[in-house]
Formats: structure tokens, sequence, C-alpha cells
């Protein structure tokens, strides 16, 4: 797909960048690298599978749910800070963020749910969903005739 470039939404995203480097430097609390309401995602399609990997530092397996309907793959949660929030003081930087986050990803093509995994390690979630054997491409034998004598070729579904 080709996008038109547009000077004018540049200039917008130059200066929303500068605003938030703005408020970080002069607030003393740092904004965070990313909204943890959309934690970063990968999105691998092979052959056979869909593999999406979304990274969730300090969230603990039970507070992740993911679920799949026919058009999409849907990860949500919540990450809760493992300290509990004191009055006598103030933050002299901020930068870890907490809260509920989701992430919807729509799938390229139909999965077979019910073989469905997903791994927790070292902060990332990797879900990986197969193909359902309905989308998988199948071969169709070709029968030739000629002769009088009909022969077969190429009968194995793959």
């Amino acid at each position: 797909m080709v996008t038109r470039w547009d000077p004018w939404r540049e200039l917008a995203q130059m200066r929303s960048q500068m605003d938030r480097m703005l408020e970080e430097a002069f607030s003393g609390t740092g904004a965070g690298r990313y909204d943890f309401a959309a934690p970063p995602t990968d999105v691998w399609v092979g052959d056979d599978e869909l593999r999406v990997t979304v990274a969730l530092p300090g969230v603990s397996p039970e507070a992740v749910e993911i679920t799949t309907t026919p058009e999409a793959l849907v990860i949500r949660g919540e990450a809760k800070p493992p300290y509990e929030e004191e009055k006598n003081g103030r933050w002299l930087r901020r930068e870890i963020s907490y809260g509920r986050f989701g992430r919807a990803i729509a799938l390229p093509f139909g999965v077979d749910a019910d073989r469905a995994s997903a791994v927790f390690e070292n902060g990332l979630l990797t879900v990986r969903l197969p193909k359902a054997e309905a989308e998988r491409p199948r071969r169709i034998a070709v029968t030739a005739t000629g002769s009088g004598v009909a022969s077969q070729r190429g009968a194995s579904t793959q």
C-alpha cells in the first residue's frame, strides 16, 4: 500500500513529540516511554500459524485474559504497582506505567483456538494461534484423459 506524504501530519507528530519531551523535562515526573494502555506488540504470520508477542513487564500471568473471536485476538489485563502509595513525599521521577491494558489484533485468517497456546516468560507473553484446518491450502488431484486411458496424478493432500 502506498501512502501519500503529508507534511502537515509530520509537523503535527513532531509538535506532539516536542510537547511530550518538554512536559517530561519540566514536570520532573517523566511520562514514560509508551502508554501502557496499549503495550508494545509484535505480530508474526507464518504459513501455518500466527504468533503474537506482547511486552508486559511486571504483569503476573494471572492478570492477563486472552480471548479469540472469528475476527480478532483480544488480550486484556491490569498491571499493578508492587508498592503502596505513600502520602508523605513526592515523586522525583515516575516512568513506570501501571493500569489496565488491552490489545485487539485482527486475524488474517481463521485460527484453531482449541490448539492455541500462550506462554509468559521474562515479561513477554507469546500467543501462538495455529491456522484453522479449513484455511490450510489443499492440493487438488488433476485427472488427465488421453488416448482413452485416464491417469490420476498428484492425488495426495497436503
